[in-house]
């Protein structure tokens, strides 16, 4: 079910060197082009979409900073709330029992 699914390797023919016979060997011989592996787009940066991209991933850390204190501060203020709480039941139960 987890296995990985590997895209089927290239099936493009190898590129071959036309092999000169002996009614061609005075003609010139053109090397074939090399076969690339893929035509994929190259990315390139510009000092301003680096700059930029570089604010954006700052600003993602900041919020994700921001989100993660949060949680943490509204639990240790519900947890500071919950043993106030405890400790007042805990004197009032204990004067119930006195009188």
């Amino acid at each position: 079910m987890l296995t990985p699914k590997y895209p089927p390797p290239d099936t493009a023919p190898a590129a071959s060197a036309p092999v000169p016979t002996a009614e061609s060997t005075t003609a010139t011989i053109v090397p074939a082009p090399a076969v690339t592996a893929a035509n994929r787009p190259t990315v390139q940066l510009t000092p301003g979409s680096a700059l930029a991209l570089a604010a954006g991933g700052g600003a993602v850390v900041l919020v994700v900073g921001a989100v993660l204190v949060s949680m943490l501060l509204a639990v240790a203020i519900t947890g500071v709330s919950v043993a106030v709480v405890a400790v007042v039941l805990r004197l009032l139960i204990k004067d119930l029992h006195k009188h």
